[in-house]
């Protein structure tokens, strides 16, 4: 019986893997790279996670799916929202529904229809998952019990500590004894729209830097040791007389004094009673927890804001990693030694997640760079080719075997405020009396609809504000064509006279890279950024700050948020393959042959099987 297994590892970039091959440290990969072919994979535009991995399913490009980034803008408020999916409520007296945007024939969905079982764990934009013959764990996408992609608690007895990006701060008073009494914050009523609280008591002991935590969750005690997480809390929240929520959640006591201070990541799903479906079907991701243990359910869960806001350090960041890592390998091998026919797919998302976090201290050395990280990312690279090699003793003969990346990594120290770069052209228009700066981080409130023809929303998309698309759109057609060609002219070559560099190589219009039915979804514009370069965290969300350029001072250091043609991934089978100008839109036409279905007639790519 045929088999496909794919090892899917986010982010990994070919100038550090061909790197370390012509060093000999990816063993396994080189192995595979020996026995079939290794090439660079061409990625989408843009290069994000959610958009290249949804072609990587649909064999089409984004117009053909509908993801174009991270963050989508609704035309009717102008103000941004996630792309992965949305709630949509009837009435009032029935549950909200999880809808999934990501859209198109998925390859599993074809190979479902052909009677063919698939095997899909963690796959981006699959929340919630399709329903096919096989088996789906929901990847980026599912949110936190709370509704967002990760809103972590922070208890401190530090009566000035604030609230930063997603995060809650709980302030907490120590007694005597050195005892707490507090509450974990979990969802919303949505009868009373108050926060359920889970309460919760911990004595902790400053000398050996260490507490125990006591509630009414499973187990009703956990130890805790500065630096290290916990093992899961399973926790209850009521929502009346029978109803309640549950979830799970790992803490981290950071230290005991002179503050106490503890943290608590996004509360997760609990994979045997979800809120809303995560598997499919609806039991699996039970079934997992049953054989494996409890795992992370949230689409994101290395949290790196915690890293950001400097609530914890590198090492316990890289801590949280490997746990996720050690979850992904024991969910691969329990599908791995059942596997009997069919399609296979599995994401380690590290090597994405630490690329990010850690590039400033090894790829672009600065200021701030720790040689005690300097190795950081090679040994992620070292770790997921033992990762291949564990997977590879269950390909025979007859299994295609391939290992690929979404795309590649690059480094970001600056950012570019595009927002303001329009208003300063005369093309966005702030309320009277407003200057940019005032409206930094706004979600694009306080623009004048009425004399704005372009905006920015997301990683690098500009839109028009047209007339009978958006809600105070005043462009036409016409005055679209000309706004396109002007700022294609002006953006393109873009230089930043504090580097004395070109921060944009070039501007698309979407037409030039998209087509298919949700063409028109598409930002209007798509801005190819140089090395170094993205688009600035505030004008992701609609912001206009001071200035054109900005300085990124935050711990997120590497992104792929470029030029597409500078961060290609990269592709291995075990197999014979057509490399030249292999694209991640190849993969479901080669996967379904492989397997012999023939691919959709939607799907644009090729089969690259010789």
């Amino acid at each position: 019986m045929k088999k496909v297994i794919v090892i899917g590892l986010d982010g990994f970039d070919p100038h550090i893997t061909e790197r370390l091959l012509a060093r000999n440290e990816l063993p396994n990969l080189a192995r595979l790279r020996a026995r079939g072919g290794y090439t660079r994979l061409r990625t989408t535009y843009p290069a994000m996670t959610p958009v290249a991995w949804s072609s990587f399913a649909t064999g089409t490009n984004p117009g053909g799916h509908g993801i174009f980034d991270f963050i989508r803008r609704d035309p009717a408020t102008y103000l941004p929202d996630l792309s992965f999916n949305r709630y949509e409520r009837k009435n009032a007296l029935l549950p909200p529904k999880a809808v999934n945007l990501r859209r198109g024939e998925s390859l599993w969905e074809r190979l479902s229809k052909a009677g063919i079982p698939s095997v899909v764990l963690r796959f981006p934009c699959t929340y919630p998952p399709e329903n096919v013959r096989g088996k789906i764990l929901a990847g980026m996408g599912v949110p936190d019990l709370r509704g967002g992609l990760g809103t972590a608690t922070f208890f401190t007895s530090d009566r000035e500590t604030t609230a930063q990006e997603s995060e809650q701060v709980v302030h907490v008073t120590p007694q005597f004894g050195n005892v707490i009494h507090t509450h974990l914050p979990g969802l919303r009523d949505p009868k009373s729209k108050t926060e359920i609280p889970f309460p919760l008591t911990i004595q902790f002991d400053p000398v050996h830097r260490s507490a125990l935590l006591r509630s009414e969750g499973e187990p009703a005690a956990i130890e805790l040791q500065s630096g290290k997480w916990s093992d899961w809390l399973r926790v209850k929240f009521k929502l009346g007389f029978l109803q309640s929520v549950r979830g799970m959640v790992r803490f981290l006591l950071i230290r005991t004094e002179p503050f106490f201070e503890l943290y608590a990541s996004p509360i997760n799903f609990d994979p045997d009673v979800p809120l809303f479906a995560i598997s499919s079907p609806p039991t699996y991701a039970a079934e997992l927890r049953e054989e494996i243990g409890a795992f992370f359910t949230a689409g994101m869960p290395e949290d790196h804001n915690g890293l950001s806001n400097g609530r914890f350090d590198e090492a316990a960041y890289l801590q949280q990693c490997e746990l996720v890592t050690r979850e992904r390998e024991r969910m691969m091998r329990y599908e791995l030694e059942r596997l009997q026919e069919g399609f296979f797919y599995i994401l380690f998302d590290a090597p994405d997640r630490v690329q990010h976090m850690f590039w400033q201290h090894s790829e672009i050395p600065g200021a701030n760079a720790n040689p005690t990280y300097k190795h950081v990312i090679e040994e992620q690279y070292r770790r997921c080719d033992a990762i291949v090699g564990e997977a590879m003793k269950y390909a025979d003969d007859e299994t295609l075997f391939i290992v690929c990346s979404d795309h590649g990594m690059n480094g970001f120290t600056r950012g570019v405020h595009l927002n303001t770069w329009l208003h300063d052209q005369g093309l966005l228009t702030l309320q009277r009396g407003l200057t940019p700066g005032e409206a930094e981080g706004d979600f694009l409130r306080h623009v004048d609809w009425e004399r704005t023809e372009a905006y920015a929303l997301g990683l690098g998309g500009i839109y028009f504000n047209r007339r009978g698309r958006e809600a105070k759109g005043i462009v036409s057609d016409d005055r679209a064509n000309a706004l396109r060609s002007t700022l294609i002219e002006a953006l393109t070559g873009l230089g930043d006279p504090k580097r004395n560099t070109i921060a944009i190589r070039s501007v698309v219009a979407r037409e030039r890279v998209y087509s298919g039915p949700y063409l028109t979804e598409a930002p209007d514009l798509l801005v190819n950024f140089a090395p170094g370069y993205r688009v600035s965290w505030a004008t992701s969300l609609g912001g206009v700050p001071r200035g054109w350029f900005e300085d990124n001072e935050k711990k997120w250091s590497g992104d792929h948020i470029i030029d597409p043609l500078l961060v290609p991934g990269v592709l291995w089978m075990n197999r014979n393959f057509h490399a030249d100008n292999a694209s991640l839109y190849d993969l479901a036409p080669t996967i379904l042959t492989a397997l012999g279905v023939a691919p959709g007639s939607q799907m644009e790519g090729r089969s690259l099987l010789t």
